[in-house]
């Protein structure tokens, strides 16, 4: 058995999936669903209201369950409706890929050699950050967002913006998400977090395309704002509500060991007389 032929394995036996969110990226999904394809079969692409042939694209491969919509919404949206449909259809775990050829699905096995060592953690690709082709936004984005997630959480994670990710399901069940655009995929990691969720990283490549054919659809005022009102509710109860939570529960816990100290002291006493 080869190594795709392996991974492909894996991804039964763990019950996970690839999901690919687009939205106008007619002219890389298709390489990215083939490339995804030499792993796994377990495909979910997600259309957020493509006007180009994305959708077309999508249908032509008979591995891919497809999700679409005729409104744009957004990519938080896009991912929302992925993981129901990934829970309703039994999946345990979710790897996220972007369309626009910007990660590589040579690093799929990765991720699954990860989820099988910690099966309970969000993992992050963790892209190089210092390469020449990262645009400027980015980069100040990735540090912008790494800086209010540990504010958020206490953890410090290096690429908290990255897409390429593989989430366990289980812990996004019960959570009731209220963003829907790029700021969506913050809100998930602190809001799992603070359910219990770790935070692991492992490595990826990304490949960013020269700025005269690169397609974007970030809109650093709109979603820089966007971003930024979301962290400042993220902080408000962080502070107003987690952080004196975890404070309870740390208190009580040591209340607890202290009473079962005493109890088995006055069972060994009561023994011993």
């Amino acid at each position: 058995m080869n190594n795709s032929e392996t991974i492909r394995a894996k991804f039964d036996e763990l019950a996970a999936c690839v999901v690919i969110p687009t939205y106008n990226n007619a002219a890389t999904l298709a390489q990215v669903i083939t490339d995804v394809a030499h792993y796994t079969n377990n495909i979910i692409v997600v259309n957020d209201g493509s006007t180009d042939y994305s959708e077309t694209i999508a249908r032509s491969f008979s591995q891919v369950q497809l999700i679409s919509y005729s409104t744009n919404v957004g990519k938080g949206w896009a991912l929302r409706k992925a993981f129901d449909y990934a829970i309703a259809h039994d999946y345990m775990f979710a790897v996220t890929i972007d369309s626009d050829g910007q990660h590589f699905a040579k690093d799929l096995p990765a991720f699954i050699h990860k989820l099988e060592e910690v099966k309970d953690a969000i993992i992050i690709g963790s892209r190089n950050m210092d390469q020449e082709t990262v645009p400027g936004k980015s980069s100040f984005g990735n540090k912008f967002s790494n800086f209010w997630f540990k504010v958020e959480t206490g953890i410090s994670s290096p690429d908290t913006q990255s897409g390429f990710r593989a989430y366990p399901l289980a812990p996004l069940k019960d959570i009731h998400f209220f963003t829907k655009k790029y700021e969506f995929e913050i809100e998930v990691l602190v809001r799992a977090v603070w359910k219990g969720a770790k935070i692991e990283s492992i490595p990826v490549t990304v490949y960013y395309a020269p700025k005269e054919i690169r397609v974007s659809h970030f809109r650093p005022f709109k979603d820089f704002t966007r971003i930024s009102i979301l962290n400042t509710v993220l902080v408000f109860i962080t502070f107003l509500y987690i952080k004196p939570r975890n404070l309870l529960r740390i208190l009580f816990d040591k209340k607890k060991v202290y009473t079962s100290l005493k109890n088995n002291y006055s069972i060994q006493m009561s023994q011993i007389v």
